[in-house]
């Protein structure tokens, strides 16, 4: 209630904040919507010392499709009872008298909370929100600041201004669900999941112990120098004291390590995938930031596929590589972001520049990937079937393909290795390779033979390769397709029929034509008198 005994009601589900007016008073009983929220439920209100309003919302309103419209007279369809949260009480209304129903539209409850404030104009306006953390309670402190209840993790928060807020402190049950303030300064907390009264302040603690979120870092890791802010000298009422526990699980749990003090400012405790830290502050001790160094074990690169590319196309030469100066540009991030850590291998598309029409050259492409993101490179080799010794093609390639010229190989089966290595982030005696080889390939470069064995028939085979397009010409004229006598091309070995329909006077050259799967082209020609 206000200070003129005014009911101040939040609602569900359109979150409207209302004001009703006393018994005795002109509008009795008689609502006016303050504020319609863009949470979906007014889960707290209180009035400050001030007469401002403030109001906690939580859930996202997120509409669905709308119900068909229940006929005149007809009874509505009873609503699929939807399960109580943990630790609420689910009441269910009578069944309604028989009307007519409009059109509604069902909401969802998602998101996290706001907290807003009405000020005695009744200008509204948010002042907190936060992603998670959900608002059961709202009481003031004796400065007359907010204090906000919350849920599922048992925090308290206080609000310092429109722009800043303290978390004061973590309750073991997870849900504050009542706030009272006392006339000596005291808040009294009440908890549920599990049920406690809690007493806070007015004094400050002693000491206080804050533990960190379990920092992820993505893989087996050794731990190095604990930084802090503000420093503090060793041996100081107001000191900050930091110890740690690593483990290989994500929840801190009784399979990790125990808490371990640093050791010369450096992490105690054993390597591991997580870490957390607990910091002791004592007397008027601060910390505003911690920063623990860290260095993931190195993992071999690994090359998961290896592809030849069509014969006769080349991938563009690769751009010059970056000049080792600083870049005369700097691009931020979000404001209130941190920078992201640089990345020397982002996540392998498989994405390559498009291919170019060159006879004779033939290229590969892979698929690379390291788990420490190192930026890698690539030795390619080569070897033919029946051979043992590999041969450098190319050494130090730092993209993903490669095109080199095939007509400096015999004609034959060859199979490509590519070897990656994490060189370019690693000192010497600590990098590591990892290889792939191609499936078998074949490189031919020779034409077909075409031989006449009539008048207008003629015989074409390849040595290595499947024939393919078979084209004629009379006299000059345009290229006319023929088809082996058995009609598929499927082999390396054809015989062909050229058919003059109407043939010219006098004589006749014929042209033949004939192509091998690999691009190779072979012509010959018969004079007919």
């Amino acid at each position: 209630m206000d200070a003129a005994d005014n009911v101040i009601v939040g609602t569900e589900p359109s979150g409207l904040i209302l004001r009703v007016a006393p018994a005795g008073s002109t509008g009795q009983g008689q609502g006016f919507v303050l504020y319609q929220a863009p949470k979906r439920e007014i889960t707290a209100v209180a009035v400050g010392p001030d007469g401002a309003i403030y109001a906690a919302g939580a859930g996202n309103r997120t509409a669905t499709p709308a119900q068909p419209p229940t006929a005149v007279g007809a009874p509505p369809q009873p609503a699929a009872p939807v399960p109580a949260p943990p630790g609420t009480v689910q009441i269910v209304p009578p069944s309604p008298t028989p009307v007519a129903t409009p059109i509604l539209t069902s909401l969802a409850v998602t998101g996290g909370s706001e907290i807003y404030r009405i000020q005695n104009d009744g200008y509204p306006r948010r002042i907190w929100s936060h992603a998670q953390d959900l608002v059961y309670a709202l009481a003031f402190d004796a400065q007359g600041r907010v204090l906000a209840g919350t849920g599922n993790r048992g925090n308290l928060y206080r609000i310092d201004n429109d722009y800043s807020y303290t978390r004061l402190l973590n309750v073991e049950p997870t849900q504050i669900t009542g706030l009272l303030r006392a006339p000596d300064g005291r808040i009294y907390a009440v908890t549920g999941n599990i049920g406690k009264v809690i007493a806070i302040g007015p004094g400050r603690e002693p000491s206080g112990i804050f533990e960190s979120d379990v920092l992820d870092t993505g893989g087996f890791s050794y731990w190095g120098h604990v930084g802090k802010q503000p420093e503090t000298l060793s041996g100081s009422a107001d000191a900050t004291v930091i110890e740690t526990r690593s483990g290989n699980v994500g929840r801190a749990q009784r399979n990790w390590s125990s808490w371990t003090p640093l050791s010369q400012g450096r992490v105690a405790s054993p390597s591991a995938r997580f870490l957390q830290y607990r910091a002791t502050l004592s007397g008027n001790a601060e910390l505003s930031e911690v920063g623990i160094a860290y260095q993931m074990k190195n993992v071999a690169p690994a090359v998961a596929l290896v592809e030849i590319t069509p014969p006769n196309y080349r991938f563009p030469a690769p751009a010059a590589p970056a000049a080792t100066m600083a870049s005369p540009t700097l691009a931020l991030p979000p404001i209130q972001r941190r920078p992201a850590a640089a990345v020397g291998n982002p996540a392998d598309s498989g994405v390559t520049p498009a291919l170019t029409r060159a006879k004779g050259q033939i290229g590969a492409r892979w698929l690379a990937e390291d788990e420490n993101a190192d930026a890698l490179e690539f030795k390619v080799e080569i070897r033919g079937v029946n051979e043992t010794a590999w041969k450098l093609v190319r050494d130090k390639v730092r993209e993903r393909y490669l095109s080199w010229d095939s007509t400096a190989y015999p004609d034959g089966k060859y199979i490509l290795r590519v070897t990656a290595s994490d060189a370019p982030s690693n000192p010497p005696d600590q990098a590591l390779t990892g290889l792939r080889e191609s499936d078998p390939f074949l490189i031919d470069n020779t034409p077909p033979e075409i031989t006449w064995t009539g008048v207008t028939e003629f015989h074409a085979k390849d040595a290595l390769s499947t024939l393919g397009r078979a084209e004629y010409s009379i006299n000059g004229g345009d290229w006319i397709v023929v088809e082996p006598t058995t009609r598929l091309t499927d082999s390396r070995e054809h015989d062909y029929r050229v058919t003059l329909a109407s043939r010219p006077p006098g004589e006749v050259t014929v042209a033949v034509r004939v192509e091998d799967a690999y691009g190779n082209q072979a012509v010959a020609k018969t004079v007919l008198k």
